[in-house]
């Protein structure tokens, strides 16, 4: 090992090397919990700047004991820029502390412009150093500096009031860590050299620690008790989506329902199942998540209320629309509804603002479209029927816009033309396994769900 004096014994460094044992080892843990604190402050999905500024509290904090340890002094050479290294560690601590401070609220609404006022004597001071070299002026200016801000700070912390415990907490880490500082730069000021500070940091990083554990715990409980609620939120969704279709001699329905989260804003019902009729309707309110799927149980409220006008598209749409129009926060829905009646072998079908229905038939795909302004949106939407023939063997896709939109690893949307080969390509297989291999041919294109998605295909036979 190299000594910056040859002439000292093994015993006196050893003597030196147990005098600064305990603040080597402060400093390597400050720095440590440093560098986790800033990395958390980087990953967290948004940046945390209060902890930022303690993690580079922190480790300039552990770097400065490190600097000023006697053991580092033996084993560096002398020189200018060392010793003025060593000096200005001193000047350059607070000023993350004061940041910190003020994104943890305690310098009150002006704090960035007192953070800020307060960092650049500190920052003269460290610059002042490396041009001039350490000086005993400057080392005085330091002190009287740091014990006018922490008196302000005592000040500034009494005055706060604040119910909350993890503040208190806190307060009262500073207030300790403060009392320690403020008792060495008063003596070293005095010039009496008393370093005690760095046990009052610690106590102050044990406060952080504390509350940093306590509020995960809180959260851990909090994910918990909300994992529950979505839990009871998707059976209940689910429970407002119709069963299956009853058997039925001339059709064949089969849904799929796949929402992006535990609940979702779309929505299938079956308004008509008789043998000789049929009436599917198909919605999909704006957004995701818990405010979709509370619009889309209104949907579900708003269709019930018209099943008088199940016959007549436009008019159960018209119906849908005055009772959801001022119910839904902004958000809108689109809809579809088709009518199929097996007695007059003929549909009927409107829409709001949705994607066209499709219907294959000698497997040619022909889009059915009647689309009106979407629901929930203007009081005065107007809606029209168009009627269609339909032929025993027709096959009706109903779905919601999540198909289409799904996107590859490429950023290519699935759209409507291979929607269309797809359906074309399942002419041979039954309703439900047709909705699962469009399901499955969805899932294989997308890298990840971005929308809710449903799927409704009916099958139509004459007798």
């Amino acid at each position: 090992m190299y000594l910056a004096d040859p002439e000292l014994t093994a015993s006196q460094v050893l003597r030196i090397f147990h005098h600064d044992e305990f603040y080597l080892f402060l400093g390597a843990s400050f720095t440590a919990l440093g560098l986790v604190a800033m990395a958390f402050a980087f990953l967290s999905r948004k940046f945390d700047a209060m902890l930022f500024w303690l993690a580079l509290f922190a480790i300039l904090y552990g770097q400065r004991l490190w600097l000023q340890s006697g053991l580092l002094g033996l084993l560096v050479p002398p020189s200018f820029f060392f010793s003025s290294l060593r000096e200005s560690a001193n000047y350059l601590v607070p000023i993350p502390a004061f940041f910190y401070f003020e994104a943890a609220g305690f310098l009150g609404r002006s704090g960035r412009k007192i953070a800020t006022l307060l960092a650049i004597p500190f920052l003269g001071l460290f610059i002042a150093t490396f041009f001039f070299g350490p000086r005993h002026e400057f080392v005085l200016t330091n002190h009287l500096l740091v014990i006018a801000t922490l008196l302000a700070l005592i000040i500034q912390s009494i005055r706060q009031k604040s119910p909350d415990r993890d503040f208190i907490i806190i307060r009262r880490g500073i207030a300790v860590f403060v009392a320690f500082a403020l008792f060495d730069n008063i003596l070293q000021a005095l010039g009496h050299f008393i370093y005690i500070e760095p046990i009052g940091f610690a106590f102050f990083l044990a406060t952080l620690g504390y509350v940093a554990a306590t509020r995960s715990i809180h959260r851990d409980q909090q994910f918990g008790e909300l994992q529950k609620e979505l839990e009871i939120a998707r059976r209940i969704q689910t429970d407002i989506l119709p069963p299956s279709f009853p058997s039925s001699d001339h059709f064949k329905v089969a849904a799929r329902y796949v929402p992006m989260t535990a609940v979702a804003g779309d929505f299938y019902d079956f308004l008509i199942t008789g043998q000789q009729q049929a009436g599917l309707l198909i919605a999909d309110v704006s957004g995701h998540g818990i405010p979709a799927a509370l619009i889309a149980s209104m949907v579900k409220l708003a269709a019930t209320s018209q099943r008088a006008n199940a016959s007549n598209p436009a008019a159960l749409l018209i119906g849908m629309n005055s009772v959801l129009h001022g119910n839904t926060q902004s958000q809108f829905v689109t809809a579809a509804y088709v009518y199929l009646d097996a007695a007059t072998s003929t549909l009927s079908y409107s829409a709001a603002a949705h994607p066209p229905m499709l219907l294959l038939r000698a497997g040619a795909v022909i889009p059915v479209e009647k689309n009106g302004l979407m629901l929930a949106a203007f009081s005065f939407s107007t809606y029209e029927t168009i009627t269609y023939p339909i032929e025993s063997g027709d096959r009706f896709l109903l779905y919601t816009d999540g198909l289409l939109e799904a996107a590859n690893r490429a950023g290519e949307e699935f759209g409507s033309e291979r929607l269309t080969r797809l359906l074309q390509n399942s002419a041979f297989l039954t309703a439900d396994q047709a909705v699962d291999e469009i399901v499955s041919t969805l899932q294989n294109w997308s890298h990840a769900q971005n929308d809710d998605l449903t799927i409704l295909i009916c099958d139509y036979a004459k007798a």
